[in-house]
């Protein structure tokens, strides 16, 4: 589904979307239980730009398109240093924080299923987290962007302190 929603969108043939979570919400009418869904989509170019979105529908698929339109208008770009981040980082949000640590080549994407969406969608490949604290998934996504937003690359750290990407290496 993922794949042919991708393909109408030619300005976007970049970038990919991924399911994260699927809620089903009943609401109780005369006459049963009326359902809605809400879905929590990531859309990432596996080059740095990460984007998440949430789309609530009567229908499954309609819950995804709408998820992945406003995961695709909140891209936020991410500072890689080679397969990994640039240095340790805790994002928050509500009750929820991740924490995400640099991890040398080999160590892969060690992260719970909302996490690892993110990070593979961003272009992370090796990475260390750890949720801290509370697990509901819309917290979770957040307060991996959270960290995400929080990342500054090693030039932009030497640019604010005035000195050379060497001088802060050595």
């Amino acid at each position: 589904m993922a794949a042919g929603h991708n393909d109408r969108h030619n300005e976007d043939s970049e970038f990919e979307d991924k399911v994260i979570h699927i809620n089903r919400c009943a609401k109780v009418v005369k006459g049963g239980r009326r359902f809605s869904f809400a879905a929590i989509v990531v859309v990432g170019n596996k080059k740095g730009q990460v984007g998440v979105g949430l789309g609530k529908a009567n229908e499954v698929p309609e819950a995804i398109k709408k998820a992945g339109k406003r995961a695709r208008k909140a891209l936020v770009t991410v500072p890689l240093s080679g397969t990994t981040i640039p240095h340790e980082v805790t994002g928050k949000f509500g009750a929820s924080a991740v924490l995400m640590k640099p991890a040398p080549e080999g160590s892969g994407v060690i992260a719970s299923h909302a996490v690892r969406a993110i990070l593979e969608a961003a272009g992370v490949k090796n990475i260390l987290t750890k949720s801290l604290r509370r697990d509901n998934p819309h917290n979770v996504v957040r307060a991996t962007f959270d960290g995400l937003r929080g990342l500054r690359s090693l030039s932009e750290i030497a640019r604010a302190r005035g000195k050379t990407v060497q001088e802060l290496q050595g």
